[in-house]
């Protein structure tokens, strides 16, 4: 499991004292709004959060030693990352990038379904995307009803389709 986790993007810069603007890559911008320690660039430099405010759907930053324009310039099209240790996740809530990858097989005969691949955020539940080995996507709706287990350990989801929902295969 990755330890830093992508988080959002510098995209600009904002006002004169430094401050920057970030295009969360997470559900909820303000969940970004909450670190007081982010990781930037590929060699995930931790860099202290000094302010965070929500701005029509983005984040504005304000980081400790980015006082300029200038400097908050430099910063432009880096991404930034969070650390997974400082996140406390509720119970059957998982991190999207630990979820892809994970076998998907059924709960009952073991069967296997394929490779979860893509999870879309449809507003009312998430969308799992499998592909089996020929590389032919099934849709699995991520409801209770349906996904029986998660073993990010083990590297498999078990689930329980739906009636007709596998069947059109």
């Amino acid at each position: 499991m990755k330890q830093y986790l992508e988080i959002g993007k510098i995209v600009n810069v904002h006002g004169l004292r430094g401050e920057i603007k970030v295009v969360p890559w997470c559900d909820d911008p303000e969940f970004l709004c909450e670190f007081d320690t982010l990781y930037l660039g590929k060699a995930q430099e931790p860099v202290t959060v000094t302010a965070a405010r929500l701005q029509k759907g983005n984040v504005l930053l304000h980081l400790e030693g980015v006082d300029t324009v200038e400097a908050a310039e430099k910063l432009r099209g880096q991404v930034l990352y969070m650390d997974r240790d400082e996140v406390e996740l509720e119970e059957g809530v998982y991190f999207i990038q630990d979820l892809i990858g994970l076998e998907v097989l059924d709960a009952d005969t073991g069967k296997s379904y394929g490779t979860l691949t893509d999870v879309m955020q449809t507003g009312a539940n998430d969308v799992y995307e499998v592909k089996d080995a020929s590389g032919k996507a099934v849709l699995i709706p991520a409801i209770p009803d349906v996904i029986q287990e998660t073993d990010l350990a083990g590297g498999v989801m078990r689930i329980r389709p739906l009636e007709g929902l596998l069947d059109a295969n």
